[in-house]
């Protein structure tokens, strides 16, 4: 069963096309890092396709006509969820990239480094590569091939060096142990098949 990608009481038809010629903007957000990607326009038909198919579907104002991210290049957009903002006439599109967004190569189309997202989240998408691809010679491939306890020892060391960094080093020292341990952590997560996202949502309700 799919899971509904507008929220909860929104639908296709709330949307308002007719206020802008019958397109509306859709900003890219990748899911996990944060970063803006790329901004396209959809009208009705793009909509109803991204939802249906899970992949960012957009309408081309220079050929008349709707187009798929990555039809021909395989650089796909997965589509997580769309949020329609207070007047109806833009989306959000939260999507996770599969390679870069931009047809010159870069990660969005904005250039690197011009909409920086958060690096937390950029390092766990790449713990989650690494799980998947499990490359040779990579100190993440062979912390995730071994038994989770030595990931987990691992976080314990690293807790303990960060704390005692804390109350006997300098702030460099503590911001380098603090880096090691968020790290570890992140690996140790995506052994359990979870990520910061899963994090965030525990901070966000325990906020609420």
């Amino acid at each position: 069963m799919s899971v509904p990608l507008l929220p909860e009481g929104t639908a296709v038809d709330d949307v308002d096309f007719a206020k802008t010629g019958g397109l509306v903007p859709g900003v890219v957000q990748d899911a996990r890092t944060r970063q803006v990607l790329m901004v396209g326009f959809l009208d009705r038909a793009a909509l109803e396709t991204t939802l249906g198919t899970g992949l960012a579907t957009f309408f081309s104002r220079s050929r008349g006509t709707s187009w798929t991210k990555g039809e021909t290049s395989g650089n796909t957009l997965a589509v997580e969820r769309v949020e329609v903002d207070c007047d109806r006439d833009t989306l959000l599109i939260h999507a996770v990239p599969a390679g870069p967004t931009c047809h010159t190569g870069d990660r969005t189309c904005f250039g690197p480094g011009a909409v920086e997202g958060s690096f937390v989240h950029e390092l766990d998408d790449v713990v989650r590569v690494r799980d998947l691809e499990r490359p040779e010679g990579s100190y993440t491939t062979l912390l995730l091939s071994g038994e989770p306890r030595r990931v987990a020892q691992k976080v314990g060391e690293e807790g303990v060096e960060t704390a005692l960094a804390a109350v006997a080093q300098g702030d460099e020292e503590l911001l380098g142990e603090a880096a090691d341990l968020v790290y570890h952590l992140l690996v140790l997560l995506r052994t359990r098949g979870l990520g910061i996202a899963d994090v965030e949502r525990v901070l966000r309700e325990r906020h609420g």
